[in-house]
């Protein structure tokens, strides 16, 4: 019985075997179509790769047909290459007899490398075809990419072959330090709005050296890059208001891709670094992307920081420790760890400023002070005052300010006026004397919100960094006119009411939502 069953099974197989007909391709008449008739490829920078972009190609009819060719309408010299189906073909350019089953589709992904002399000098575009067969059955894909031209800062070859570095304790790394006398840029301590810079690597500013950067600039950072300025040297950003969405005076830090996918990626490049005994002002800049936004470190002499707005840093958005730092205006939101940490001690003083961290995770916080680094010598530095006057500290998470005391140093701090989030039953002794928001020696005329319910700042959006707050902000009107007097105008330089009169806590004064 069990032979005759196999038996039967092998002549059914013989026989559905016998019943197909081979695969026929019919020559491809003209009638493919597709998801798009042009595949805009975002801007790119002269020289740097885009992003990968997809087409559709579909085969409606009811037969097979064959593709006589799938080419680039420059061929060998486009600056665009594809893959077919997988299929890489000649270099990407040339594909020769696709085929296509009937009722079915193919993928065709589209990426290019191009200089802004192969774009168009009127419009700095770069075009080319998808074409697909030809004669009077050619179809045709546009496809088109702005092209931006950029000045390129990176590090040099020395006389002896290997690539310039920067020495950083006993490790070095990929960097150079800026020329004043650059036979191709010029004076690289000025950078102006001309042009966008790309950095690779570590721009050093060198001890004794000023590093200005002028109202609008632009400048792109590659991964693993940033900004150190050496002791003694000193960096002054300069960006001013804007009068347009196009936010033509502030100063832009930000990664090299410049496709929207991007725009909010954290960790994209390294970190503006500014290391012990440097000094800075830095005024209007928004800061996109890094690993670390600012990192200030031993600094004696101090950085002030005005209207500046630090976004989606993997790790903290600004990271001082035993910094020196003044802050008026700063917005800081979503960061891996803490939106601002004040650590091994130092002076901070924040007024006006919104600290908020929604980052997907229960262990971030928007501020985070100490006076210690575990295994530093020496362990604990004097936190000689931590002073935040009319500040937003909020977030996703129930405890988002976490203060971390080294009983062997200074650790000194007030709130004033601010609005904090903060579930005192959420940690593990609520009676940590370092939180007790009844202590007007601490905190003085503060918002506890210990829930997300309960005295809401009421931004705008936080997942596009909109922290304006809107009518229903419990901030409206709380701010103390005293801290208010030493910045009265907010972020967006709109100007905040004069004493008897009370501003709004945070960066922001209130707005009337649209529905």
């Amino acid at each position: 019985m069990r032979n005759s069953v196999l038996v039967l099974f092998i002549i059914m197989l013989i026989s559905m075997a016998s019943c197909r007909s081979d695969f026929n391709f019919e020559a491809n008449a003209g009638q493919l179509t597709f998801s798009r008739d042009t595949v805009y490829l975002d801007t790119v920078f002269t020289n740097i790769g885009s992003s990968t972009y997809t087409l559709k190609v579909y085969n409606k009819s009811d037969k097979n047909i064959a593709i006589p060719t799938v080419q680039l309408g420059k061929g060998l010299a486009s600056k665009y290459r594809m893959t077919v189906d997988g299929m890489t073909g000649n270099e990407g350019k040339i594909f020769n007899n696709v085929e296509l089953l009937a009722k079915d589709s193919l993928f065709i992904f589209i990426e290019t490398t191009a200089e802004v002399g192969d774009a168009n000098p009127a419009d700095f575009l770069y075009t080319d075809q998808i074409q697909f067969g030809g004669g009077a059955n050619l179809q045709k894909v546009e496809l088109v990419t702005l092209i931006q031209d950029a000045v390129f800062l990176y590090p040099q070859k020395n006389d002896d072959g290997t690539t310039e570095t920067l020495p950083i304790g006993e490790d070095e790394v990929y960097g150079f330090f800026l020329d004043e006398n650059d036979p191709v840029n010029g004076n690289e301590y000025e950078l102006t709005n001309e042009k966008p810079y790309v950095i690779y690597g570590y721009a050093a500013v060198a001890s004794g050296k000023t590093l200005n950067i002028h109202p609008g600039a632009r400048l792109h950072f590659h991964a693993a890059s940033g900004i150190i300025v050496a002791s003694g040297g000193t960096l002054n950003i300069n960006g001013a208001p804007s009068t347009t969405a196009k936010l033509e005076n502030e100063v832009v830090f930000e990664g090299d891709r410049l496709e929207p996918i991007y725009s909010d990626v954290p960790g994209q490049w390294g970190t503006i670094w500014m290391t012990s005994q440097s000094t800075g002002r830095i005024d209007h800049l928004t800061l996109k992307n890094a690993i670390i936004g600012l990192l200030i470190e031993n600094n004696t002499g101090e950085v002030t920081i005005n209207n500046t707005q630090i976004y989606d840093c993997s790790n903290v958005g600004l990271l001082a420790r035993n910094g020196t730092v003044t802050g008026k205006n700063v917005v800081i939101n979503s960061a891996g760890q803490a939106a601002l940490a004040c650590s091994y001690g130092g002076t901070y003083n924040f007024t006006h400023s919104t600290f908020n961290n929604n980052w997907p995770s229960s262990s971030q916080a928007a501020v985070l002070i100490s006076n210690y680094i575990e295994g530093a010598q020496p362990q604990a530095n004097p936190l000689i005052e931590a002073n935040f006057n009319n500040c937003i500290i909020y977030g996703s998470n129930q405890v988002e300010m976490v203060l971390d005391k080294d009983e062997n140093a200074a650790f000194n701090y007030k709130f004033n006026n601010c609005l904090i989030k903060f579930n005192l039953e959420a940690i593990r002794d609520p009676s940590n004397p370092l939180y007790d928001f009844t202590n007007t020696a601490l905190y003085s005329d503060c918002l506890i919100a210990k829930n997300s319910t309960i005295f809401k700042p009421d931004f705008l959006d936080v997942n596009t960094n909109k922290l304006v707050i809107g009518q229903e902000s419990a901030a409206k009107e709380m701010a103390s006119p005293e801290f208010t007097a030493t910045v009265p105008f907010d972020i967006n330089n709109v100007a905040r009411p004069a004493s008897p009169a009370k501003a709004d806590i945070g960066a922001y004064q209130s707005i009337l939502f649209e529905d």
